[in-house]
């Protein structure tokens, strides 16, 4: 729109202008849109294409800012992960197959590209702001739709992935009895995997807690208070306890990132109502989850930390060092496993069968060995530091908030790949993406600063 002032004229900013909408946008908005699909039953049978559709796009955005000039701070790191994969194409003899291993570099490929072309997207905080609120009102209705399913089951139970549906355990093995008796899936949300809204939970609660800190406005402080308490709600409920550690270790990073600055009535206010929220929340889960909540939350208290870890997922990572590592310090060949195995994988090689990971380190093994572990866990530091660094900065007022957000979840996400293989996932590239679009946000501020203020 066009406007004539006192014979100048000048341009209105577009409410797609004011908001700073970008490619970063656009990309959450398809993999929402095809993550809703799923849940449509005509879609379910199409599940590979569209989990596949958020990524090629990934792929796509890298292509089309292929000759952009603006540089990541992991930017290196995340060249040598690249240049680590592309040998093991080259180079491993126990590579499955030529289709499994292009399928798995490019799927590394994807989820780490926003350090490529996020950079060079005119990002700034509104922008970075509005990427935020995308992401935080989208999982929070997940988080609504999670506890609607729990009250009214039935009623709002989305459909089922196939996968889980058709496998020898069936909806039964995730699914949990209510306080009145009736057995259901355990909540999904906007998705077809049950547990899902613990996921969505987990963004609801964390970055409810930012909106409500660095917003005044009372309206939206309390929805983001609100948000907070339906993501804990969902946690509870999804059944998954990595969840609830995440959220705990996210809070509490959050904190000291707020008492490494001075800001010692928000270390207060943050960890006090974390406290308030999850007791409130366990509260409002146990009434409607019942005994069955109570059971598996308490699991977590039956013994140290260390112990209940080594019970449950200890195993894989004791495997991993004691006697994967030895066998492949520099890695089994690519395509071995996980869906680019499934869909690509030749399974008459006698030399490259399938091998099975449930943990990102076993994952990182496999694919590159010893360096593409330490490869990783570097690109991944220097994410985290950057964001810390970035929180630090009081000069930038409540935009650091957005810092101290990164710097929680970059180390729940560290310790997260101790359970799950995190960046072989959706996960992974919202890490990515989100910390490369505060960076890139945090550069752009840093140039309209003048320059004593730097």
């Amino acid at each position: 729109m066009v406007t004539k002032t006192s014979g100048i004229i000048s341009a209105t900013p577009t409410f797609w202008e004011r908001i700073n909408w970008t490619w970063a946008h656009s990309l959450l908005i398809v993999t929402y849109i095809t993550q809703i699909l799923l849940i449509i039953p005509g879609f379910t049978g199409f599940r590979p294409v569209l989990r596949t559709i958020g990524f090629a796009f990934a792929l796509f955005l890298l292509y089309k800012f292929r000759n952009g000039r603006e540089r990541y701070v992991g930017y290196d790191a995340a060249r040598f992960i690249l240049g680590i994969l592309i040998a093991q194409i080259c180079l491993h003899p126990y590579n499955n197959s030529v289709a499994s291993s292009i399928a798995q570099v490019a799927f590394y490929i994807a989820v780490l590209s926003p350090v490529f072309w996020v950079p060079q997207l005119n990002l700034r905080e509104a922008g970075f702001e509005s990427l935020m609120f995308v992401i935080w009102g989208f999982q929070s209705l997940s988080s609504i739709f999670g506890v609607l399913q729990v009250v009214y089951p039935g009623r709002f139970q989305p459909a089922i992935s196939e996968v889980i549906t058709n496998s020898k355990f069936s909806v039964d093995a995730v699914s949990l009895t209510l306080a009145n008796g009736i057995r259901i899936p355990r909540p999904s949300g906007l998705s077809d995997a049950p547990g899902a809204a613990g996921a969505a939970g987990y963004y609801a609660f964390l970055i409810g807690i930012i909106i409500f800190l660095r917003y005044k406005n009372l309206p939206v402080r309390i929805l983001g208070l609100l948000s907070s308490a339906i993501g804990l709600f969902c946690i509870y409920l999804s059944e998954i306890r990595s969840l609830l550690v995440l959220a705990v270790v996210s809070v509490i990073f959050l904190g000291l990132v707020f008492l490494r600055t001075g800001q010692i009535a928000r270390v207060i206010l943050v960890w006090a109502g974390s406290a308030g929220l999850f007791f409130g929340a366990f509260s409002w889960a146990v009434f409607f989850g019942g005994n069955s909540t109570i059971t598996r939350v308490f699991s977590l208290f039956a013994g140290s930390a260390t112990e209940v870890y080594q019970k449950h997922r200890g195993y894989f990572l004791a495997q991993t060092i004691n006697d994967l590592l030895p066998q492949y310090p520099l890695g089994a060949g690519l395509g071995r496993w996980g869906m680019m195995n499934y869909f690509f994988g030749d399974f008459t090689n006698p030399d490259s069968q399938p091998l099975w990971v449930e943990i990102q380190w076993t994952g990182w093994l496999f694919d590159g060995g010893i360096p593409l572990i330490l490869a990783y866990s570097y690109a991944i530091l220097v994410a985290a530091f950057a964001a810390l660094k970035m929180a630090n900065n009081r000069k930038l007022g409540d935009f650091t908030l957005w810092g101290a957000l990164l710097f929680a979840y970059s180390i729940s996400l560290i310790v997260n790949t101790f359970s799950y293989p995190v960046f072989q996932s959706q996960s992974g590239l919202e890490f990515w993406l989100f910390n490369a679009a505060l960076l890139s946000a945090f550069k752009d501020e840093q140039v309209s600063l003048p320059a004593t203020q730097r």
